[in-house]
């Protein structure tokens, strides 16, 4: 039986639809904390008790109704802490609007293998447009490798759920799971365009590149065991079987890193 350590906060979901996501997962213990309690466990002795942690929360960005979010980095102990326990072989899984968490921290991005941008930023030394986001696309997505997190799961399956247009370091990850969507601007809305102007469903004027259709891929950071899953935005997606076989995978996959 797998012991994982289920992080939220900073973004909303629904809550039971999603706790059941978990409860059905065979070989899964889950202990919930939200943050920024859950800070205090991203140590070696406080995450002894659990093979994994499943990230799906958004630190480090406070949402304003009268300006731009607020980016704040982790505390230096949280940072120094979390990179220990990569350093241990500590797993982590990390879902959907997970890449967006602490924006004002580069590396967190370096950790997951990519970044969601609420606002224009230089990334890697190379400046960025927002990006961008799409809910309730009904798509193709292709298994592109086998690996342990993909096993079980068919050559292609179809999903509906939120897509990001997002930055993916493709050279650093290995990739796993691939969209048929097309990652264009005229597909996405601004993300830039909600938070700051208040406007949903926006991209008037907006300019982004052509992105990754890459939606799922795993990597190793120090000698931990990363993935993530860019699905997993609502309650259809949570019940969708595949989501369901590569999360229960990912979960096992990244706790290995430990036996």
């Amino acid at each position: 039986m797998r012991e994982i350590l289920l992080v939220t906060k900073g973004h909303p979901y629904e809550r039971e639809p999603f706790y059941a996501l978990f409860d059905a997962l065979d070989n899964v213990n889950w202990t919930l904390v939200e943050q920024p309690a859950a800070q205090a466990l991203f140590s070696e002795e406080a995450a002894a008790g659990y093979d994994a942690f499943v990230c799906y929360d958004m630190p480090g960005i406070e949402f304003r109704p009268d300006g731009p979010p607020l980016f704040s980095p982790p505390p230096q102990q949280y940072k120094d802490n979390f990179l220990a326990l990569l350093e241990a072989g500590h797993g982590f899984v990390f879902l959907h609007h997970a890449i967006a968490g602490w924006p004002a921290w580069p590396q967190y991005a370096d950790i997951i293998g990519g970044r969601f941008l609420y606002l224009p930023a230089e990334l890697r030394g190379t400046p960025r447009q927002d990006s961008g986001y799409r809910h309730q696309v009904t798509h193709q997505v292709n298994v592109l490798s086998e690996h342990p997190v993909t096993q079980g799961v068919p050559a292609q399956f179809e999903m509906t759920d939120e897509l990001y247009l997002y930055e993916v370091f493709e050279d650093d990850i290995e990739p796993l799971l691939a969209s048929d969507y097309e990652f264009s601007q005229d597909h996405f809305y601004s993300a830039a365009r909600v938070v700051v102007d208040g406007k949903m469903y926006d991209n008037e004027g907006w300019q982004h590149a052509p992105g990754s259709r890459l939606v799922g891929w795993c990597r190793t950071y120090g000698n931990s065991r990363i993935v993530y899953l860019q699905g997993g935005d609502d309650p259809v997606a949570y019940a969708n079987p595949s989501f369901q076989k590569l999360l229960a995978n990912a979960i096992e996959w990244v706790s290995g890193a430990k036996d």
